[in-house]
């Protein structure tokens, strides 16, 4: 008998990847956890039935969120990291040695030991000494943060169920008020190709243009998501994000990547008309509101 995970994109699509097994399933103080093993993908996480991440190509998510932000402002020395409890993002910046703290907040535990048990691979960095883990909600954490963090990750889930607090105006500039003065904020900004994914990537940018002077928005192809074209928020106090990188710079730290590259990191900004179009509506919306 075939065993097929399959999550709903809309009501009339679906991406289904054929199981050899599952691994592990429960039930947090949150959320369903689910492990399965796959051959095309290898393991994969799912919450509440949506996927996470799969073996496969989490390196695409995580160099997009990750190296981005450290390639524009090398001097980023503190991070906060909210969500990413399978250890993705915080294992990209390990690599970095002039990072000196990590703060990564998680509301749910559980994830972070079913991440650490079946996919090593991901969160393989719990273990370094400059990580602090608070297993807290990440809008209630940031309330108390002024002038804390270089750059802030926001890797969250979708915007509904224990993600849905961190697309807020509040938390964005709760955000805002806890970057220093070059402070970088990164966000998984969803799909804009399916409706309802496009409406609440469009709320998070409005958002987040009404919060910081500088907000801009990158792409990556992720195959396991819906659509597979998935954006990026990128929002600063004063830096470009193409304007300030010195690829030379980080380039010379010698950080071996398998998606990210300087080149890259110029093109990922230059967006679809279809995108430009849906940004430009919000934005358009934000201006006439002042």
């Amino acid at each position: 008998m075939d065993l097929w995970f399959s999550e709903y994109h809309t009501e009339s699509v679906r991406f289904s990847i054929k199981v050899s097994k599952q691994l592990y399933s429960g039930h947090s103080d949150f959320q369903q956890i689910d492990v399965f093993q796959s051959k095309e993908f290898g393991r994969f996480l799912t919450l509440d039935g949506y996927m996470m991440l799969t073996e496969r190509d989490e390196f695409i998510y995580h160099d997009m969120i990750v190296h981005v932000p450290m390639a524009v402002n090398p001097d980023i020395r503190r991070v906060l990291v909210v969500g990413a409890g399978d250890g993705g993002a915080v294992r990209e910046l390990c690599r970095y040695d002039y990072i000196e703290k990590i703060d990564l907040v998680e509301i749910d535990e559980l994830v972070v030991e079913i991440s650490k048990k079946y996919l090593p691979a991901t969160a393989c960095s719990f273990h370094d000494k400059r990580l602090e883990i608070f297993y807290q909600d990440g809008l209630k954490f940031i309330r108390k943060c002024h002038e804390c963090y270089d750059l802030i990750i926001v890797d969250s889930t979708d915007p509904f169920g224990p993600g849905e607090d961190l697309f807020t105006k509040e938390f964005y500039g709760n955000c805002f008020k806890a970057l220093t003065e070059n402070g970088i904020m990164v966000n998984q900004h969803e799909s804009p190709f399916y409706k309802s994914d496009a409406n609440a990537m469009q709320r998070a940018h409005k958002r987040i243009a009404e919060t910081f002077p500088l907000s801009k928005v990158y792409q990556a192809h992720i195959p396991t998501y819906p659509s597979g074209h998935w954006l990026f928020g990128f929002a600063s106090k004063k830096l470009h994000p193409t304007g300030d990188l010195n690829p030379a710079k980080w380039n010379s730290l010698g950080i071996d990547t398998r998606y990210y590259n300087t080149q890259l990191h110029y093109g990922c900004f230059a967006l679809p008309t279809y995108v430009e179009e849906m940004l430009r509506d919000v934005e358009n919306q934000k201006n006439a509101e002042y």
